[in-house]
């Protein structure tokens, strides 16, 4: 089913400026944050481990370097490398972690060095001493023991991309080893006209374009504490627990977030595939049984109604003709506001569901 329009635009647009503001949202302050007090954490616990490791003690400077080094992965990562983040995806992940292990080398190189010299200073040392030990077996040893540490960070935080932000943890916890009864909210966001697009740019070209929309919405999922579920062809599933996905409408605010993103982008996309994504979406909520299942691959799993409902719901869109539709149940649950309008849809018997189902259009 389609998730979002691709059709081609013969018209050229002049640029268009978002409106929206670019100030980090709270919940991506808090993710940000909460990196930063994680690796620090982690960073300072291996400087002491470190340092009673080699003197049998452990002082300030265990945890000045630990807390540097924590600090300058966490800034390395986000406002470094972020500027490269999509070309660095297209490279293998072990060849993406060595590159950046080396320039994070570089940088903490120079940054302990700096600590160093302070540090020497205000202890009275000479540069004498400040120069040998730029090639002092122990600082060769502490730079190797960093570099360890800095790939155990970054394959943590790829393994944490790669399973979705918060799946890990609840694996190493065992969380859902036993099912377990949840409330969850649903989206089934779909690309519209997807066959025709495939057609016309080809198949690897196609890919591009998909792996460039799905790109676009990290920054709408993380301003809603929205969780990707699973992709499947040119569908996404979000998933919300209610209560949080019903906080300042973030289920309803994902939608428009990245119709606003896909605007922004417009000509990029004109430029480069003659096509703007364009797409629809379906969403409900309910009770749902989450576990982890598998043995040679694991997952964690949602089962339900509310999963079926959410994507018959969504594939109503092309038939009523509205881009975007909610279930009654979810609409009672919601604070709409002056933001959002809602318009009736008849109600309608999804297929494989023997009562009605009352819609509505959500739109800004």
């Amino acid at each position: 089913m389609p998730l979002m329009t691709c059709t081609a635009i013969s018209f050229n647009p002049g640029p268009l400026i978002s409106m929206k503001s670019s100030v980090l949202s709270i919940p991506q302050l808090s993710r940000r944050f909460w990196l930063l007090a994680e690796v620090s954490l982690i960073g300072i616990l291996a400087g002491i481990i470190f340092q009673v490791l080699d003197e049998k003690t452990f002082d300030y400077r265990s945890v000045l370097v630990g807390f540097s080094t924590g600090f300058s992965f966490w800034f390395f990562e986000l406002f470094v490398l972020s500027k490269w983040r999509k070309r660095i995806l297209t490279l293998p992940l072990i060849l993406a972690i060595l590159i950046k292990a080396v320039l994070y080398l570089l940088v903490i190189y120079t940054l302990i060095n700096t600590i160093g010299l302070v540090i020497g200073y205000f202890e009275g040392k000479q540069l004498n001493d400040f120069y040998n030990s730029l090639v002092d077996r122990e600082q060769i040893i502490l730079y190797g023991y960093i570099l360890v540490l800095y790939v155990l960070f970054s394959f943590h935080r790829q393994l944490n991309l790669l399973l979705g932000e918060g799946i890990l943890i609840k694996f190493l916890l065992g969380k859902y080893r036993k099912p377990t009864k949840e409330h969850r909210i649903f989206m089934f966001l779909d690309l519209k006209s997807s066959t025709s697009i495939a057609e016309r740019l080809g198949h690897i070209r196609y890919y591009s374009f998909l792996n460039d929309f799905f790109h676009e919405i990290s920054a709408p999922v993380k301003a809603t504490s929205a969780e990707i579920y699973q992709y499947v062809g040119d569908e996404i599933v979000f998933t919300w627990k209610t209560k949080v996905g019903l906080t300042n409408n973030n289920c309803l605010r994902l939608f428009f977030k990245i119709k606003d993103r896909v605007v922004e982008r417009q000509q990029y996309y004109l430029n480069k595939y003659g096509a703007v994504p364009a797409f629809k979406a379906g969403m409900h909520f309910g009770e749902v049984i989450t576990a982890q299942i598998g043995d040679i691959k694991r997952e964690i799993v949602y089962n339900g109604d509310v999963l079926n409902t959410s994507a018959r719901i969504q594939e109503q869109c092309n038939r009523v003709g509205h881009e975007f539709l909610i279930s009654g149940l979810l609409l009672e649950e919601l604070n709409l506001g002056p933001e959002y309008a809602e318009e009736k849809i008849q109600s309608l018997q999804l297929r494989g569901k023997e009562s009605l189902t009352s819609l509505y259009s959500i739109t800004e």
